[in-house]
């Protein structure tokens, strides 16, 4: 079992569970996009140099890649920046690999504001959207650690393609090792009956618990839902607990089109019609800012989530 409590950033959990699954399966392939500094890869680089690839700053010719790999029976892990994994490679993932049945595992670093001084350029809001289109994928978002090696090895095991969005530096180490974590089944953090807040992403995720605080400080009693598989979806979590609380706030650094929120909304809409609320950057595009900064200005913030939440409520 890995020892996830020592591990000092997000990219260092992702490597890990890489470069075990590399251990156990020779058929495992990392490719790169001249990015190994920032995602660590070297590690994997320097157990397996012969599954190694980095293929420069050529995205779309690297999903490509990948997917003729995997025709070959490999099962590749392709990283990139995320708004160059979802937008730049978009057709190529979608074609290449989703149409083709073939086994690609996407890895999109730093989506949302976690792309800080990087700025807007590099700030996918909408890789959610893009990936969630794709028939048949898994998506995730860990928030932490374990949860980041759990369900990577699990992923793998679904033989089927996927999208993981995580921000690189830092880290949280949320569930202990050892926690159990399962693809497609969200977890519980609390159960309050006033209201659910469902979160996704180790952003969010620990705004989200911050909030929580502060509102049974003013006595409101709050779900929490750590959403880190956004398809496919856990209804009969969601279910569950927009029944118990008959509100629901999603928090998501993402946009609302397409993204966890929308994809709420429309399954409660058939099943359980229910009061919502949403945080999200709304019809904006990224700016260059330090992580506090960017939290501030686009309200990813505990207070500005317990504000919401108190409106919600109409309190």
């Amino acid at each position: 079992m890995r020892n996830t409590s020592d591990l000092e950033n997000m990219r260092d959990a992702m490597m890990a569970a890489i470069n075990d699954l590399g251990k156990d399966h020779e058929e495992v392939l990392l490719l790169d996009a001249d990015l190994s500094s920032c995602l660590g890869s070297e590690s994997f680089q320097k157990l397996f140099p012969e599954r190694f690839f980095n293929c420069g700053i050529a995205e779309a010719n690297m999903v490509g890649m990948a997917a003729g790999l995997s025709s070959m029976k490999f099962v590749p892990f392709v990283h990139s920046f995320a708004c160059f994994s979802s937008r730049r490679a978009y057709d190529q993932f979608f074609l290449s690999c989703g149409y083709a049945h073939q086994t690609v595992h996407l890895l999109g670093t730093d989506p949302g504001i976690t792309a800080q001084l990087n700025g807007g350029t590099h700030m996918p809001f909408e890789d959610i959207a893009l990936m969630r289109q794709v028939p048949g994928i898994t998506v995730y978002e860990p928030s932490d650690a374990q949860s980041c090696y759990e369900l990577t090895l699990q992923v793998y095991e679904t033989g089927k393609s996927s999208y993981a969005r995580f921000g690189r530096k830092g880290i949280t180490h949320r569930y202990p090792v050892g926690t159990k974590i399962e693809l497609g089944k969200g977890i519980e953090l609390a159960d309050g009956k006033d209201v659910a807040i469902i979160a996704t992403g180790e952003l969010m995720v620990g705004e989200s618990e911050k909030a929580l605080e502060a509102l049974k400080a003013k006595g409101i009693n709050a779900t929490l839902i750590d959403l880190h598989t956004i398809k496919p979806l856990d209804t009969a979590l969601i279910e569950k607990v927009a029944d118990r609380c008959g509100k629901v706030f999603v928090c998501e650094n993402g946009r609302y089109a397409g993204g966890v929120g929308e994809a709420i909304a429309a399954h409660l809409s058939t099943v359980k019609p229910t009061k919502m609320a949403y945080l999200n950057c709304g019809e904006r595009y990224g700016e260059v800012g330090k992580l506090d900064y960017l939290k501030e200005a686009f309200g990813f913030t505990a207070e500005n989530i317990e504000k919401k939440v108190l409106e919600l409520l109409g309190k």
